[in-house]
C-alpha cells in the first residue's frame, strides 16, 4: 500500500492525476489505477472528481495527514537504527494572543490524530512570522492578516475575526467612547504591528485626536496599564479567555466597530499539507472555556 499512499499524497499536492504523474514518473492511467486500489482497500473515496481536477473530500483530508506520517516513518526506516525517531516535525509560528487562546486546544486535537507528531511553536509578531514562512523556516504561521497582498507562493486562510473595543480606565465615566478617547491619555497598540495599523487607520477615519501616553505591542501589558489608570486603549477582544482588571470597563464601538482578522499563512504547496490542513481545521473550532 505504500506506493499507493505516495501517489495519493502527490495527487493531493498537485491537484490532478496528470500533474501528479508527471512529478512521480507515472502515466495518468497508472495514477488513477493506484488511487482506485487505495480507495477499494480503505473502503471509501478520497477525492471528488471535477473534470480533470481531483479535490480531496472530507475523508481524503482526514486520511492525508496519516498517509504523510506513514510514508515519513517508512522513509525513516531506511536511515538505519538510531538515525531518527519515528516522529513528524511541524514548525508553527503564532502571535502571543493566539498562543494563549485557540492554539493549545488545536495542538491537542492535532496530536490525537497524528500521535507521532512533534511540534515546535515559534513566537513572534505577524510581520516576522510572515517572513519566516516565506523563507521556509516555518511550515505555517497563525497571525493577523497583513495589510498588503501576499506573493503568489504564499497562501492566506482566514480563521476568525476579533472586534476592537475600548478599554476604559476606572476613573473614566460614561460609555461615550469618543469622549473617553478624547479626554483620557491614549495607550496605543504599536503602529509597527498589523493590529496597531488598524487602530491608527480607525482614528484617522473617525477624525479622533488622542493624547498618546504609551505605545507598545504587548496586549496584556496595555490591559494592565488601563487597570492601573494610566489611560484608555483600543484593543481587539481576543479569543483567549479575556480577563480585565477590576474597575476596567469594556465599551463597544457600536456601528463603528472594526476587526482584526486572524488567519494562517502557508506556502502555496506546503510540505505535510495534510497535517497543516488538520491544524487549520482544528483552529477553526472555538476553544473550550476554562
Amino acid at each position: 500500500m505504500l506506493k499507493e499512499l505516495r501517489t495519493f499524497i502527490a495527487v493531493a499536492r498537485h491537484g490532478t492525476f496528470s500533474r501528479a504523474g508527471e512529478r512521480i514518473g507515472l502515466t495518468q492511467s497508472a495514477v488513477s489505477a493506484q488511487i482506485q486500489r487505495l480507495e477499494a482497500s480503505l473502503g471509501f473515496a478520497l477525492f471528488d472528481r471535477a473534470g480533470r481536477t481531483a479535490l480531496l473530500n472530507e475523508a481524503g483530508r482526514d486520511t492525508l495527514a496519516r498517509a504523510e506520517a506513514l510514508v515519513l516513518m517508512a522513509d525513516q526506516l531506511h536511515a538505519g537504527p538510531g538515525a531518527a525517531d519515528f516522529s513528524v516535525a511541524l514548525r508553527i509560528g503564532a502571535i502571543a494572543s493566539v498562543q494563549a487562546g485557540g492554539l493549545p486546544a488545536a495542538l491537542v486535537a492535532l496530536r490525537r490524530s497524528v500521535p507521532q507528531l512533534r511540534l515546535r511553536v515559534v513566537p513572534g509578531v505577524s510581520l516576522t512570522l510572515l517572513g519566516m514562512v516565506d523563507a521556509g523556516e516555518l511550515d505555517a504561521a497563525v497571525m493577523i492578516r497583513p495589510p498588503f497582498s501576499l506573493p503568489p507562493e504564499l497562501v492566506w486562510e482566514p480563521l476568525w475575526q476579533e472586534p476592537f473595543v475600548l478599554l476604559a480606565p476606572p476613573q473614566a465615566k460614561g460609555r461615550d467612547w469618543r469622549r473617553i478617547l478624547g479626554s483620557e491619555p491614549f495607550l496605543r497598540y504599536d503602529r509597527a504591528s498589523f493590529g496597531g495599523r488598524l487602530v491608527d487607520r480607525f482614528l484617522r477615519s473617525e477624525a479622533i485626536e488622542v493624547q498618546d501616553a504609551v505605545e507598545m505591542d504587548e496586549l496584556e501589558g496595555i490591559v494592565q496599564l488601563v487597570g492601573l489608570g494610566m489611560g484608555a486603549a483600543l484593543l481587539p477582544r481576543v479569543r483567549a479567555n479575556w480577563r480585565v482588571p477590576e474597575g476596567v470597563r469594556v465599551v463597544t464601538l457600536g456601528d463603528a466597530t472594526f476587526h482584526r482578522e486572524i488567519g494562517m499563512v502557508t506556502r502555496a504547496r506546503p510540505t505535510q499539507a495534510g497535517i497543516v490542513g488538520g491544524l487549520r481545521d482544528a483552529l477553526r473550532k472555538p476553544p473550550p472555556k476554562v
